[in-house]
């Protein structure tokens, strides 16, 4: 199974709390892990205005945890464009597009998103 992180999925491993013990399982197992740009991006924006702090940079969290970095394509702000308006979060609606684009299970908690196409496992 190939995976993309949703930014609290990531912080929450990062951190060691809060996720399933099958959202912990299936990151450990899965064969490619991915964390978008737009997470690195949502993450910054969040700790400039006060509303996050973390103990790492973004880049050190996915490097030191075997996960590689998704970047932004053309093709995925395209799937933007199709994406119904279940959802308003700009963040959530790129990482669903990528997902859709690339065939990848969103792990999330999210429930909005289960609204969307794209294949996802519970956080």
């Amino acid at each position: 199974m190939r995976l993309l992180l949703d930014t609290h999925v990531l912080i929450w491993w990062d951190q060691g709390d809060r996720l399933s013990a099958e959202a912990i399982a299936a990151i450990r197992q899965a064969e490619q892990v991915y964390v978008s740009a737009v997470t690195g991006w949502e993450i910054a924006i969040k700790k400039s205005i006060g509303r996050l702090e973390t103990t790492r940079l973004v880049a050190e969290a996915v490097s030191e945890s075997g996960f590689e970095e998704l970047p932004v394509r053309l093709a995925h702000a395209a799937q933007v464009e199709s994406l119904p308006w279940h959802h308003r979060d700009p963040f959530d609606r790129m990482l669903v597009a990528q997902s859709r684009a690339e065939g990848l299970t969103l792990v999330t908690r999210d429930a909005a998103l289960d609204a969307y196409d794209v294949k996802l496992l519970k956080a």
